[in-house]
């Protein structure tokens, strides 16, 4: 059977809600092998029922992707077993982080709802003490999967840089009930258009926190892990004059897939549809991917930098480093014609799927990379939503 018939016979498994062999399928075309006996559907699994939820587009970071396995996180919840960083159970409990490894002395973490037809969604909001009634910038951060707004704040440490930077920190969280693993469904359709679905209550989200506190609407920005890193781009492509500025750390271009079968080829070979030329500028965009993630593969990184680009004149400069005892990196700058960075390529090499430079007291993180918490925040605060227009 030709990779094209593979193709459609795991869309029609999709479309007829056989996701376990859609995927088996896929795997074994991913491995050159041929094809083998059909079988047969898995009973009781939750994602075979019509109408059942998105199934799991996301996964663990694997021991054997990062340098120390001892920070490896807990699996997610996977729709197959045999596939790599999805699977359907024996996910290790892992204690909560403690609110000291989230929120800094003097700040606050409050919770709040939002809703509107397309649903509900809670968030966390990270309030630093230096906030006193001033405009201040405000960073959305979306989670990976089976990751919660605590947990991921715990690993990223963003609270921590924000207070010094004296920002807010939106951290939405994504329902079970909208998808088992609580990932963002990135590659469904109805998720990736502005007005609608997932990008709505984001956005939602977003602007009800503008409305209820005081916050430089120029300096708005919205970043995230793996299926969070995949939907931050689709807000990036959907809501562009909402966000300054964009981070995506080991995710998918907007448009990447647009369902399981597509998901699952962008995820463990790249590509994806080719941005159309844009006649103007792009949204500021840094991107951050291990070279050894074999979740999402690497070349979904330079992929989002082409897509951010699109037809807009760029020079690109590399500069190369290593953190003192952990992994080396090349980041590509790319400039304007006046010389100011408008995009950045961080790629870590010897890293797997997991946020670089993060605290172990979070999952999904790999200290020994450089601090890409940090460094979005350096990004971000470079840029507004009127220097972009002086482009």
């Amino acid at each position: 059977m030709l990779n094209r018939d593979i193709i459609r016979e795991a869309t029609r498994l999709t479309r007829s809600g056989q996701l376990v062999e859609a995927t088996e399928l896929l795997q074994r075309m991913l491995r050159g092998e041929k094809e083998r006996g059909a079988t047969a559907p898995m009973a009781g699994h939750p994602a075979l029922a019509a109408g059942g939820e998105p199934p799991t587009i996301d996964a663990k970071a694997n021991a054997a992707e990062t340098r120390r396995p001892r920070r490896a996180a807990q699996p997610a919840v996977e729709i197959a077993k045999n596939l790599h960083g999805f699977g359907l159970g024996g996910a290790l409990r892992r204690a909560p982080p403690s609110m000291a490894d989230i929120v800094p002395d003097g700040a606050k973490f409050v919770e709040g709802v939002y809703a509107n037809a397309a649903g509900s969604r809670a968030y966390r909001l990270f309030i630093p003490s230096g906030y006193h009634g001033q405009a201040i910038p405000l960073v959305v951060m979306l989670h990976g999967c089976t990751q919660s707004p605590e947990d991921f704040a715990a690993g990223t440490r963003m609270n921590f840089c924000a207070e010094e930077q004296t920002c807010f920190v939106a951290y939405p969280a994504q329902r079970a009930e909208a998808n088992q693993a609580k990932c963002w469904n990135w590659f469904r359709p109805a998720d990736q258009q502005r007005g609608g679905g997932e990008p709505s209550l984001i956005a939602g989200i977003t602007r009800q926190i503008m409305r209820d506190h005081s916050i430089d609407p120029e300096r708005v920005y919205v970043a995230g892990l793996s299926a969070g890193a995949a939907a931050a781009a689709v807000m990036g492509s959907t809501y562009g004059d909402l966000y300054a500025a964009i981070g995506i750390h080991s995710g998918l271009a907007c448009g990447a897939a647009s369902d399981l079968p597509s998901a699952l080829m962008a995820m463990k070979q790249g590509g994806g549809p080719e941005a159309m030329p844009s006649d103007g500028p792009p949204v500021p965009t840094i991107v951050f991917h291990g070279d050894r993630d074999t979740t999402v593969h690497s070349k979904n990184g330079a992929q989002i930098v082409r897509q951010a680009i699109g037809g807009f004149r760029t020079t690109a400069k590399v500069h190369r480093g290593r953190v003192p005892g952990g992994h080396a990196y090349t980041r590509m700058v790319h400039t304007d014609a006046r010389g100011r960075a408008i995009l950045e390529h961080w790629e870590i090499h010897g890293a797997g799927h997991a946020w670089s430079g993060g605290s172990p007291a979070g999952s999904y993180t790999d200290p020994d990379g450089p601090d890409a918490t940090r460094e979005m925040l350096r990004f971000f605060l470079e840029h507004s939503l009127q220097r972009r227009q002086n482009y």
